[in-house]
């Protein structure tokens, strides 16, 4: 079971992305849980507020369950156990087109014998808004999303990116309180992707309305949120920023599926308050006790590749300081990612800056590499 996260987690009170002053969540999940057998628990006892006008993303791997917390919210999937709630009032029995919901999906969803005007004009026609308000609203939701002179073309006359654009449109024309995004980039192609991230994110903060987004990739995660619930096996492993999440890491998923993370794993030899100092195949290092089982149990210590200096220069800077050897040497345009044998380790990878000098580095020679207590977590085994 997870704890509740509201007190400690939610933001309020903030300008940035749209969030206002209300510090009621707009979106709250109670007790909730999800099984499709009847036996097996897909969501676990999940608790979890979502502010007004924030950017919320849930990210995790097939299968965490992060998916079907989004068709439970949007009333395509039944809650087995628990109540969820939309702006104070419980949505569980509210059939999925009285909820006002907006939603964007990855295969778009567009109707192909409709023009691109009228796809945005459905949603307000099954509302009976009167046809000069549609025209308006049509207009508006056209010129967000940069399309305004394409309002008469037909979705296969669209690029993926602009059908996409087209969707999303189409999700806020009607001025829902909130819109659900369900992995919405995954089929278009890396460049357009990162284009469309900036882009979703721009029309969020400017808009200020509640998104909920699910994604399996965690650069999207990174780049648009104002929280990220890291979702494994039904159960949110944590939930923060995405800055919080990335630098402090509460257990060993989390350092692992959130960016590059070297990990060793050792024996604690001695604690003492906020350190430990880890036994990692005979060499002794320090690390910041963050979720460890005490002297004498295993550990994982988390290290980021950015975070370890190669042949530094004062040496006395650093808590932990090793003879490594270098494997490998992959050239990635920026930096110069260097895979090294430290501390019993063939898998150790260091980030080399292209502008520096150490990236004339070759492969078998042996370096140094130095890292500092802090930047180096010991999590759970």
């Amino acid at each position: 079971m997870i704890a509740r996260k509201r007190a400690a987690h939610r933001v309020t009170g903030m300008a940035q992305g749209g969030m206002t002053e209300n510090n009621d969540p707009l979106v709250r999940f109670e007790s909730v849980q999800k099984s499709y057998d009847g036996e097996t628990l897909v969501v676990k006892d999940l608790n979890l507020d979502v502010a007004r006008g924030e950017f919320l993303t849930m990210l995790g791997p097939s299968g965490s369950g992060k998916t079907t917390c989004l068709m439970m919210l949007a009333g395509f999937e039944p809650a087995t156990h628990g109540e969820i709630y939309l702006d104070n009032s419980p949505i569980n029995n509210v059939p999925p087109h009285k909820r006002g919901i907006g939603m964007v999906f990855q295969n778009y969803a567009l109707f192909p014998h409709m023009s691109v005007a009228e796809n945005l004009a459905f949603p307000l026609e099954v509302r009976k808004t009167p046809k000069s308000e549609i025209e308006q609203r049509v207009t508006k939701a056209l010129d967000m999303v940069q399309l305004g002179s394409f309002g008469n073309r037909r979705p296969a006359q669209l690029s993926g990116g602009q059908q996409q654009r087209v969707a999303v449109a189409r999700a806020l024309v009607f001025d829902p309180v909130l819109v659900l995004m369900d992995e919405p980039l995954g089929a278009l192609d890396k460049q357009l992707r990162e284009q469309m991230q900036y882009e979703i994110k721009h029309i969020h903060e400017n808009l200020g309305v509640t998104v909920v987004y699910v994604t399996h990739d965690q650069s999207e995660a990174l780049t648009m949120s104002n929280r990220v619930a890291v979702f494994n096996d039904g159960v949110i492993q944590q939930l923060a920023p995405p800055d919080e999440l990335y630098e402090r890491p509460q257990n060993a998923f989390v350092a692992q599926f959130i960016g590059e993370n070297n990990t060793l794993v050792g024996d604690i030899k001695e604690a003492d308050g906020d350190n430990v100092t880890v036994d990692v195949n005979g060499s002794i290092i320090k690390a910041l006790n963050v979720n460890t089982g005490g002297v004498g149990s295993k550990t994982t210590l988390s290290i980021r590749p950015e975070r370890v200096a190669v042949n530094p220069s004062n040496e006395g800077d650093y808590q932990n300081v090793f003879k490594a050897t270098v494997e490998e040497l992959i050239y990635l345009g920026d930096h110069i990612r260097t895979r090294a044998s430290v501390c019993g380790d063939d898998e150790f990878v260091v980030k080399i800056a292209n502008a520096s000098a150490l990236a004339a580095i070759k492969e078998g020679t042996e370096v140094t590499f130095g890292w500092k207590a802090e930047d180096c977590r010991a999590l759970d085994a």
